[in-house]
């Protein structure tokens, strides 16, 4: 449920390894980019990835497989587009151009989603039931030295939400990283507020495997269970979807009845595709 439609060039001209393994990756061009992302996911059996990038970039990958990939408008996005005015952002979820708002990486710009500029936007989303999708948590190592000067760890606390979610009672909101490191700002969020999902993305292949299993394992029993679902965060890194795949089977605690709602039965209820 967290999965990105990256071009060519994102990276500039020597994409990094993987952070976690080191591997480089083979992204030269936008073909070798899609072709990897794709024959991994069925490789994986992920029968559905919700793609978050620009309509143009996600477009290329509906067209591979209409009915394995949804599109979702990121913004920030890596080509620098503006946000659509309101009255386009309208006609286009109007139009299904996309069904999922986000992934919003505000937090790397210092902001945060209760500012009044996003104010129109999630009130479209409310309306139309369009889940919104927010970076929470952290960054990588050094993020405000490397393109994101603006960058603050305080503007991806889960507790940033709480104003949205009064305001807007039946908006729909996937809290992406799982708010990791803030185990229980996570756990007051989603106590108080039923219409909050998250996923486990990244911190299920880039931290230390027991980390993320006492991550996962607090949130499970603190009663969530049917609200977490599995992402990859992936990119460009081809090792990134088997690594992160293989975590959560491999978790001792784990049961098949939770394995499936994490890959895909909380997903599909929260994205209604069941």
């Amino acid at each position: 449920m967290h999965f990105h439609t990256r071009s060519a060039g994102d990276y500039g001209l020597q994409p990094p390894p993987n952070p976690a393994t080191g591997k480089k990756p083979n992204a030269g061009s936008n073909e070798a980019i899609l072709s990897s992302n794709y024959h991994l996911l069925k490789q994986y059996n992920v029968v559905k990835a919700i793609c978050s990038g620009t309509l143009k970039r996600n477009a290329d990958y509906i067209s591979a497989d209409p009915e394995r990939f949804i599109s979702s408008l990121e913004y920030p996005d890596h080509q620098n587009n503006p946000i659509p005015d309101t009255a386009t952002f309208r006609k286009m979820v109007m139009a299904k151009k996309f069904t999922v708002f986000g992934e919003l990486g505000l937090q790397y710009e210092g902001r945060t989603l209760d500012e009044s500029i996003s104010e129109p936007y999630l009130a479209i989303c409310e309306q139309y039931d369009i889940p919104v999708a927010v970076h929470t948590g952290i960054g990588p190592p050094e993020t405000p030295y490397h393109g994101s000067p603006n960058f603050t760890i305080a503007a991806g606390k889960p507790s940033c939400l709480e104003p949205v979610l009064k305001k807007h009672p039946k908006l729909k909101i996937q809290m992406m990283h799982m708010g990791y490191p803030y185990l229980e700002e996570t756990k007051a969020i989603m106590g108080v507020y039923p219409q909050v999902y998250a996923d486990f993305s990244v911190i299920d292949w880039i931290l230390p495997v027991q980390e993320f299993y006492d991550y996962l394992k607090a949130l499970l029993t603190a009663g969530f269970g049917k609200r977490l679902m599995y992402g990859s965060d992936q990119m460009i890194w081809e090792d990134a979807i088997p690594l992160s795949i293989k975590n959560v089977e491999n978790a001792p605690f784990l049961n098949t009845q939770q394995k499936n709602d994490l890959f895909y039965n909380n997903a599909a209820n929260f994205f209604h595709l069941q």
